[in-house]
Order: C-alpha cells, then structure tokens, then sequence
C-alpha cells in the first residue's frame, strides 16, 4: 500500500431505495417483476474546489491564484495616489487594460506601497502593475507574476503587450 495526501473536491452517495420508494419510482425487471430503484447521487462542492486550488497554490504570504480561478487577472496598483498626474495615468492604463480585454483590478487606496503589496499577495493577483510618481517620470511600470516575484521593469508605452505575454504564459502552464 501507498499512502498519499489527497484533497477530496467530489463525493458520491449510494441512496438506496429509501428515495425511489417514496417517490414510486420503479423499473421492470428482467423476469417483468417491478422493482424500487437504487438511486446514488454525486457532487463536487465549490468551496472545496477553491480551497484545493489554495493549498495547491499558496506561499507564506499568501494565495496565488492560477489565472483560470483568479478573481482578477491583473492588479494595477497606484503608489502617490496623492498626485493627480500619477492617478491620471494610472486611470488611463487601466482603460488600456481594460480595452484589450484583461480583467483588472484597481487599487488606488491611499494607502502605504508595503500595505498594498501586501495586500495584492495575500489576495493573490496572478500579475501586478505598479505605477508611482517615480515610475511616471521614467516613463515606465514595474510588471511582477506572484508566482516568481521578479520584478520587471517596462516602458509604459509597452505595458499592454507585456502583460498580454505575462497572461499568455500563464495560459500555456
């Protein structure tokens, strides 16, 4: 014998007859006697689907979310959510995003940036964009799967695309 873990997302019951019984539900036999049938039922529950998809896919600070599950598939994150040119922008990636037809969250909460990345990691995001005021003035975003963390640096003008190639990979794991 193996023993392994497993995650039970499924069930099945065998009923019986106390059912089919109540309700006269009856089939013939093969020598033409009726008979109560046996009845079984099956479901998988979605609570239980969700949470094996997080103990499959968790770190120490928290959920990463495979993109088919995802609530969002993009947090685009706003730092200096107090300058309204850093917002004004971050408003028209958004509409970028939004326009290529990625799900994207918003978060211009004025909060600290260590608050919400935070945050955006326990939640689970499959890709982040973040957009500061030092970030504007370079002319670029930051882009970062959860899964590895890696920071990648990409001129805003490029950041559709970048993330359309980050979901993609995603798709194709």
């Amino acid at each position: 014998m193996i023993v392994k873990r497993g995650i039970e997302v499924g069930h099945i019951f065998k009923l019986g007859t106390k059912y089919s019984e109540s309700m006269d539900c009856r089939f013939q036999d093969a020598e033409g006697e009726e008979q109560p049938m046996i009845m079984g039922c099956y479901g998988l529950g979605v609570g239980r689907t969700l949470a094996a998809a997080v103990e499959q896919n968790h770190d120490d600070n928290g959920i990463i979310w495979p993109l088919s599950l995802a609530p969002y598939e993009v947090a685009l994150v706003v730092l200096n959510a107090d300058k309204p040119e850093v917002v004004e922008a971050a408003e028209y990636l958004y509409t970028k995003l939004h326009e290529a037809g990625i799900d994207v969250l918003f978060d211009d909460r004025p909060e600290r940036p260590g608050v919400k990345f935070n945050d955006m990691d326990l939640i689970g995001f499959p890709v982040r964009v973040v957009l500061g005021k030092r970030g504007l003035e370079a002319g670029e975003v930051e882009l970062s799967l959860r899964r590895d963390g890696e920071k990648r640096a990409t001129p805003i003008s490029e950041m559709v695309p970048a993330v359309q190639a980050l979901l993609d990979g995603l798709r194709s794991t």
